[in-house]
C-alpha cells in the first residue's frame, strides 16, 4: 500500500495518504506536508518531541494535527521526518491524538526546500474508511 500522493490541483498541493489503521493514515499525512516542504530523506533524526492534540471530530483533528506541525516548522524552525502516532482515543468531546515526533533544526542548505506552506485548510478535506483501511484528503495552501 502506498502511503500517500499527490493529485491534481490547480494552485494548492492536494494530497492522499492512507494507512491500515487512521493513526498510520494520519502519520503518512504528516510525512506528506513535510516532503511538500523539504527533501524529508535529508532530515536527521536529532531530536524528538512529543505533540498532543485534539478536536470534535475526526476532520478537527486531522487539521489540528497538521497545523501544530506546519507550527513547529514556523516558529520553532524545525523539520521532521519520523511520525509515530501513540493513538487516537475516541472521548465524549470528540478526539485526542497523542505522538513523537523525530527531526532537527531546520538548515536552508541542507534541507533543501520546495515551497511554502500557508495554512492548512478544511477545502475538500476527507475521511473515509475503507476495506483496507484510511484514506485521507487534504489541501495544503501554498
Amino acid at each position: 500500500m502506498k502511503r500517500y500522493e499527490f493529485l491534481e490541483h490547480v494552485s494548492d498541493a492536494y494530497i492522499a495518504a492512507y494507512g491500515k489503521t487512521l493513526e498510520e493514515a494520519f502519520q503518512n499525512a504528516a510525512e506528506a506536508m513535510f516532503e511538500t516542504m523539504i527533501e524529508t530523506s535529508t532530515v536527521t533524526l536529532t531530536l524528538e518531541d512529543v505533540v498532543t492534540v485534539e478536536g470534535h471530530d475526526r476532520e478537527e483533528l486531522l487539521y489540528n494535527w497538521l497545523e501544530a506541525l506546519l507550527l513547529k516548522f514556523e516558529i520553532e524552525g524545525k523539520v521532521y521526518r519520523r511520525f509515530e502516532i501513540k493513538n487516537i482515543e475516541e472521548m465524549d468531546s470528540g478526539f485526542a491524538l497523542k505522538a513523537t515526533i523525530g527531526g532537527e533544526a531546520y538548515d536552508s542548505d541542507k534541507h533543501r526546500p520546495k515551497v511554502e506552506i500557508k495554512a492548512v485548510t478544511y477545502h475538500q478535506m476527507e475521511i473515509k474508511e475503507q476495506k483496507r483501511g484510511y484514506e485521507v484528503k487534504f489541501i495544503l495552501d501554498l
